[in-house]
């Protein structure tokens, strides 16, 4: 999760692509195969961001009905839980002014420095993040891609600009927990069980699905147990989604994934099964609360990250306007 670390170099020819392509399971199946070729082509860097056509864009403007904007993303600062060993600190300068205002006018200026990790508060998930035994979206192994200095590909800068339907599924109202407890998934039963108390009839590629689990309420009164675990998306869930086409998917916490892991699951097999395998970006902790609130199960959704140049992940703040 933290470091893309020691990779091997081996270049995937189109006609492997092509070969594995015919062998990705369906959903519900284990594969043991480490290469997942993109359904876009060999030279795809967007992942399910590509099911985001104008025609889809248009149909979710149309939830649009009072014109009310939530914001998605808490407040990040030197306090915010995060997994270890990210930290995050800022700084504020005023570079030139030792001597005082600046010209006649006596301008003054503050300018400020991050020192920190980028995957720390509200944040996306890229498809460069997380692999399997060194291979990552689309085929693409690590160390043709994945520098110091920057990823060469999957970086933030190829994510295109979004805007489409979100779907908030409420798991607390669900398990009558809020919040609920670490340790548990929601698999297919448990969406399908959410959509129908809402009254949500389907969900559709290209969405973004959302999972509230009331655990954002732990930050600052319990970092401790906020980072130990958290309820959040299964295996047999995550293949679920997957086979539905969404884009995204997120949560109010920090992995969007069940923690502890299920019996016999992989460390953050979720991740790999969204992000590796099927290039559906991640969306961590997010502020859904006041859509729960007002019951927002289905709203526009618009994201457009810091396009830094090679960067695995991005602070975010996304909007939901119902």
């Amino acid at each position: 999760m933290n470091a893309l670390g020691h990779l091997i170099k081996t270049a995937v020819p189109v006609a492997a692509f092509l070969a594995a392509a015919a062998s990705m399971p369906a959903y519900g199946q284990q594969s043991q195969q480490s290469c997942f070729p993109s359904r876009f082509g060999p030279e795809d860097q967007a992942g399910n961001l590509n099911h985001i056509t104008p025609e889809k864009t248009r149909r979710a403007s149309r939830l649009i009905k009072q014109g009310k904007s939530y914001a998605l993303g808490i407040e990040t600062n030197k306090n915010t839980p995060a997994y270890a060993p990210r930290t995050f600190e800022i700084k504020v300068v005023q570079p030139g002014q030792e001597k005082g205002p600046i010209g006649p006018s006596k301008t003054t200026y503050n300018d400020d420095i991050i020192n920190g990790w980028v995957g720390i508060g509200s944040q996306l998930d890229g498809l460069g993040h997380l692999g399997i035994d060194g291979v990552y979206y689309n085929c693409n192994k690590g160390a043709d891609f994945a520098k110091p200095d920057g990823l060469q590909k999957l970086g933030m800068e190829k994510v295109p600009p979004i805007a489409t339907r979100a779907v908030l599924l409420d798991m607390a109202s669900y398990f009558n927990a809020n919040p609920v407890k670490e340790g548990t998934p929601f698999n297919r039963r448990e969406i399908e069980g959410a959509m129908k108390r809402q009254g949500v009839k389907a969900i559709e590629k290209g969405d973004v699905v959302l999972f509230y689990t009331g655990w954002s309420a732990l930050i600052g009164k319990d970092n401790d147990r906020f980072n130990k675990g958290e309820p959040g998306l299964g295996v047999d869930g995550a293949r679920y989604l997957a086979s539905l086409g969404v884009a995204m998917v997120g949560a109010d916490n920090w992995a969007v994934e069940v923690l502890p892991g299920e019996p016999n699951a992989g460390a953050f097999e979720v991740h790999q099964i969204l992000l590796a395998q099927n290039g559906i970006y991640i969306l961590e902790n997010m502020n859904t609360e006041a859509m729960v609130k007002d019951k927002a199960w289905e709203s526009f959704f618009t994201l457009g990250p810091s396009r830094i140049t090679g960067a695995v992940q991005a602070i975010i703040n996304p909007i939901a306007i119902r």
